[in-house]
């Protein structure tokens, strides 16, 4: 094979200058994770406005339950990534395709599971989380109609992360684009014109990511036959699914210890009341918008990393963890003035300023503690991306856990003090911690003598 796979390869990073390559393949990751967060976003913003404070907490209530979905399809997604670059970078395009295939069969059984789970629990979940009895069928409505959507979720990750692995991250761009606009429309039709309320906010969501997983998957076919890869390769193969469960399974850990974490602190959050609740969730939707740039860079300093590992040379990512340094400099520091500018007013769209200034004041509070801190975040990121993509996954892992469960501990115990702030207080010093362990680890060399395949 291939001289027609090498050409036709989006995106190799195992030449030329570092800088460019990490921009040129970050820049993409960037503008597509800041449109899914922005129709998250939007989401909210509609409900607040069109139905009310009450429904918006409801919305935020459910939340962090469906990160814990996200988590693990996240997971799965990181150990697709891995692998399938580290063939990649080494060339072996057989196994190559066959870990495509794998992932994608693999992904889509852990899907049907995952959604039987949820629809029969979800009320379950949300008594144990303390959500509050006046949001409590609100909740229930939207968390159901999400998990009626989990598969498409989880197919729509894998065929982005196969993508990204192919050093192609424009297409998943496209397709968030479309789905964001696409998005945005139902949820004013379905809440404004329907008058569905929640319900609608949710069903939106699962329609468009409905359609953009069905565009991925027609286009990622047409892309892997342009490719050209063996015929006899192998459509399943335990062996090559082992490499992706040595990532796969510790990232899918890890990213449910994040979503653990989120849930423990939503259940804090909850004990609060109402406003406090909606203020949570106005804040955390324009965070989770603020913070990923410097996520994406991460992941874009993952697939570069395992790239150069695959092709044996990791002296090149020296090199591209400064650029991709600098790169969070600049991001941070952008982000961090707008929302001391404008946080009120972003906060202040959720819902009517005039009647919901205690909420609004809550939002503002916790956009400026943890925005001061956002150049940390994504040092964080980019280090533990280079762990990541190198396969050195233990200490990844013990960078979340410790990131983690010094914000939910810090934040319970503070709460006695300081209340509501303590949540937010809390969070920089978890990303200090979890900064610290990936930087320990990187300048020790130790993650050069790990590897995936």
């Amino acid at each position: 094979m291939s001289k027609r796979a090498d050409k036709l390869i989006e995106r190799d990073m195992i030449k030329g200058d570092p800088a460019k390559a990490l921009i040129y393949f970050a820049v993409p990751l960037v503008l597509g994770n800041l449109f899914q967060q922005l129709y998250n976003m939007i989401d909210s913003i509609i409900v607040g406005n069109f139905v009310g404070a009450e429904a918006l907490a409801a919305v935020g209530a459910s939340a962090s339950i469906t990160f814990l979905f996200v988590a693990l399809a996240t997971g799965m997604s990181i150990g697709s990534t891995v692998v399938i670059s580290q063939y990649l970078g080494a060339k072996e395009y057989t196994k190559m395709k066959t870990a495509i295939t794998t992932v994608i069969f693999t992904v889509l059984l852990i899907s049907i599971i995952l959604m039987s789970v949820g629809i029969a629990l979800n009320q379950s979940i949300l008594k144990l989380m303390n959500t509050p009895d006046n949001i409590m069928a609100d909740a229930s409505a939207y968390l159901k109609i999400y998990f009626y959507g989990l598969v498409f979720l989880f197919m729509y990750n894998i065929f982005t992360a196969v993508f990204n692995a192919l050093g192609d991250s424009k297409k998943p761009l496209y397709f968030l684009i479309f789905s964001s606009v696409l998005n945005v429309g139902l949820d004013i039709y379905f809440v404004t014109v329907f008058q569905m309320g929640v319900a609608g906010v949710a069903w939106a969501t699962l329609i468009a990511q409905a359609l953009s997983a069905i565009l991925s998957f027609i286009v990622l076919i047409f892309k892997l036959k342009k490719l050209a890869l063996p015929m006899n390769a192998p459509l399943y193969q335990w062996n090559i699914l082992k490499h992706v469960f040595k990532v796969a399974v510790p990232s899918t850990i890890q990213q449910s210890i994040v979503s653990l974490g989120m849930i423990l602190v939503q259940t804090l959050v909850n004990g609060y009341g109402n406003v406090v609740v909606a203020g949570y969730t106005a804040a955390t939707k324009i965070d989770s918008i603020a913070i990923m740039p410097m996520i994406a860079v991460g992941n874009a300093m993952s697939t570069f990393v395992a790239q150069n590992m695959g092709a044996k040379h990791p002296d090149r990512i020296k090199k591209g963890y400064k650029a991709a340094m600098s790169m969070i400099a600049v991001v941070s520091l952008t982000i961090t003035t707008i929302l001391f500018i404008w946080g009120e007013n972003f906060i202040g769209a959720f819902v009517n300023a005039e009647t919901n200034q205690d909420m609004i004041n809550v939002g503002v509070e916790y956009l400026r503690v943890v925005s001061i801190f956002y150049f940390l975040m994504g040092s964080m990121n980019v280090t533990s991306g280079i762990l990541r993509g190198a396969g050195d996954i233990r200490i990844y892992m013990l960078n979340t856990f410790g990131n983690f469960t010094t914000r939910v501990i810090l934040a319970y115990a503070l709460a006695g003090f300081l209340g509501q702030s303590a949540i937010w207080y809390s969070i920089p010093v978890g990303w200090f911690v979890g900064f610290s362990i990936s930087w320990i680890r990187y300048r020790s060399g130790k993650w050069k003598q790990k590897t995936v395949i």
